[in-house]
């Protein structure tokens, strides 16, 4: 099938790449030159896990391609995908759809043939309609308009989009539900996963609800481990326990320093703002107070640092691993990394920050920090060690605990993800102090 994907960020990127790994020909479309530019390349302008692979090997053979010239998509494809981004609105209240809109604007005078639209980005309930108003006005041959939000996790986008748990498709005609089956019939033959085939509206809802879940399920074992900090309880062993039963599940219950990224921290505050204006005061209340648990949470980090450092943070230098919001990207939007590593910087402290893949971007947004080029270089002279995002190399690699330890003042690690291997840590020196958790020392 021909396909073009409009926008070529986290999410267009990575789903352009993974429909033409099933064998689809591909266009994306991506307005910044330069962007456009390295992914002809073969390459990304930023981390996801697995994308360069797909980049390099399809860009070469001419199945994939990218363009800045949104008529070069309308030429070659049959169904277009939309993946612009939707920011939140600078007043916190509601998506900022204009990118959304602006695309379909442009894209729907260009098709000269019968087409499918279908739309991956996240949307504010009614969005569908507005679009549809577009579309209506402006073409010049039947176009259709398909909602089918993404569930992809930053880190794992590529493996999502080729492997999904669920196809969630919102249409109004046969038409459309055909364009939607031959474009996933790679995946669907499989057999393992299910296609919910609903209203344009439901699929808008069923998206904002989803992520919304997500995000109170982590706000609720953050708070449970602050009642664990306050008693001396294990929090790990509690989320075990809660895990359990099949109604609850492990999934999403490690305490850290809560969710962010470019997705859950403007899902759940749309929402929110969405329900309030419906007068579903209850069901905005709930989410005010997801959101409310999730911003308190770097206060409790910097808390247990400051703890560790026995009270004094002025004048400390710490080694600060991680800037990406999550293991698996480069993304720094919303991080909570990056909000703790400000807040301990407002109080006094040397931040010295390395991240694998996010340095770049951390650099550029946060230029007051200090940097180092690598987790070592981090922790020389430094007062104590901070692991502020689960990437591998900082929470399972055991070569790091030993070689670190003869260049930290004090050896004590700080896990504010609620992820390290504490193992290797301990057999080397090292006190470690978790969120939720008892602090462990190496003769404990």
């Amino acid at each position: 099938m021909r396909v073009s994907v409009i926008g070529c960020g986290h999410l267009g990127a990575s789903h352009a790449a993974a429909m033409a790994e099933l064998g689809h020909e591909v266009i994306g479309v991506e307005i910044d030159p330069g962007k456009c530019d390295i992914l002809n390349t073969g390459k990304s302008w930023f981390y996801e896990a697995g994308l360069d692979a797909l980049l390099a090997r399809h860009v070469p053979t001419g199945r994939l391609r990218f363009t800045t010239d949104p008529a070069e998509a309308a030429a070659l494809a049959d169904l277009h995908f939309i993946a612009t981004g939707t920011p939140l609105r600078e007043d916190g209240r509601g998506y900022d759809a204009s990118q959304v809109i602006s695309a379909v604007e442009t894209l729907v005078p260009l098709i000269d043939r019968p087409a499918t639209i279908v739309g991956k980005s996240t949307v504010t309930v009614g969005t569908v309609a507005t679009l549809q108003n577009v579309i209506t006005a402006g073409a010049r041959v039947g176009v259709e308009l398909v909602w089918n939000p993404e569930f992809l996790r930053e880190g794992h986008a590529v493996q999502d989009s080729l492997f999904p748990d669920r196809i969630l498709v919102g249409l109004t005609s046969p038409t459309a539900r055909a364009a939607i089956e031959e474009v996933y019939a790679p995946i669907m033959a499989r057999g393992d996963i299910e296609m919910v085939v609903t209203d344009p509206q439901t699929a808008e809802v069923a998206k904002a609800a989803a992520n919304s879940f997500l995000a109170a399920k982590i706000s609720y074992i953050n708070a449970v481990a602050e009642i664990c900090d306050l008693t001396g309880a294990n929090v790990d062993d509690v989320a075990h326990v809660m895990g359990i039963d099949k109604r609850i599940g492990h999934a999403g219950m490690r305490p850290g320093l809560g969710y962010g990224g470019g997705c859950l921290p403007k899902d759940v505050a749309a929402f929110a703002y969405a329900a309030e204006e419906m007068g579903a005061a209850a069901a905005a209340g709930l989410l005010d107070a997801v959101q409310a648990v999730n911003r308190s949470r770097q206060h409790a980090a910097a808390a247990l640092i400051t703890a560790a450092l026995h009270g004094e943070l002025h004048g400390r230098t710490i080694a600060f691993l991680g800037g990406a919001f999550k293991a698996g990207t480069s993304d720094v939007r919303d991080s909570p990394a990056l909000r703790l590593a400000d807040l301990l910087y407002q109080l006094g402290a040397t931040v010295r920050l390395f991240d694998p893949e996010a340095l770049h971007n951390a650099r550029r947004t946060h230029p007051h920090l200090a940097f180092a080029d690598s987790a070592l270089d981090a922790a020389h002279e430094a007062d104590l060690v901070v692991v502020a995002t689960e990437w591998p190399a900082f929470v399972t690699d055991p070569k790091l605990p030993a070689d670190a330890a003869e260049r930290v003042k004090n050896r004590t690690v700080v896990d504010v993800r609620n992820a390290l291997d504490a193992g290797p840590w301990l057999a080397t020196g090292w006190t470690v102090h978790q969120l939720g958790r008892p602090t462990r020392t190496p003769d404990a």
